[in-house]
């Protein structure tokens, strides 16, 4: 029986994560494999504050539950652009670029937390010289683990990090997405 129910969920697309903010978070089957990455699932022993929760015992956020939030937000503030600006303000060209670069957008948000060291931000001098969460997340997004998924989601591990905030810049034009001005 739970076989059977085990083949039911890998045949169905739409999953729904349960958010107390967003109430609920969808993905597709490919994007839910992201989620399941080794990368992505180490962040549910990452606290969002460090070591906050030895003083204040509700702040026990991890940094997984922060991410699909953040891939929700960025996903809605997506949709209101494209969907309520004039057509060349992202330049985008066809219903096929504006769901490639959604999906960038949604994958690079949920990805952007992924080089964060235990205890977060306090346990950043423990990185080798010139080395931070930044320069680790670009390292595991260009993973050998992750360059699978990005293939099977038909994207480049370019565009995903040319979506993240810390890299944006040394990007080349084309591949750029930001949603600040």
């Amino acid at each position: 029986m739970f076989e059977k129910r085990a083949e039911e969920m890998a045949r169905k697309n739409n999953h729904e994560i349960r958010d107390p903010m967003y109430a609920f978070i969808h993905l597709d089957s490919e994007e839910r494999q992201v989620l399941n990455s080794v990368s992505v699932q180490r962040l549910r022993h990452i606290h969002q504050f460090a070591l906050t929760y030895l003083v204040c015992p509700g702040a026990t956020h991890r940094r997984f539950e922060h991410s699909p939030g953040v891939m929700e937000l960025a996903t809605r503030i997506y949709d209101i652009v494209v969907n309520t600006s004039s057509p060349d303000v992202l330049e985008i060209d066809g219903d096929y670029e504006k769901e490639y670069y959604r999906r960038t957008v949604r994958m690079a948000a949920l990805v952007h937390d992924i080089g964060h060291a235990p205890f977060s931000h306090a346990s950043e001098d423990l990185f080798p010289p010139a080395r931070d969460h930044e320069a680790m997340t670009l390292r595991l997004i260009e993973s050998e683990e992750m360059e699978r998924l990005w293939k099977r989601l038909r994207m480049s591990s370019i565009s995903v990090r040319c979506s993240t905030p810390t890299s944006v810049s040394a990007c080349p034009a084309r591949t750029r997405i930001s949603l600040t001005t």
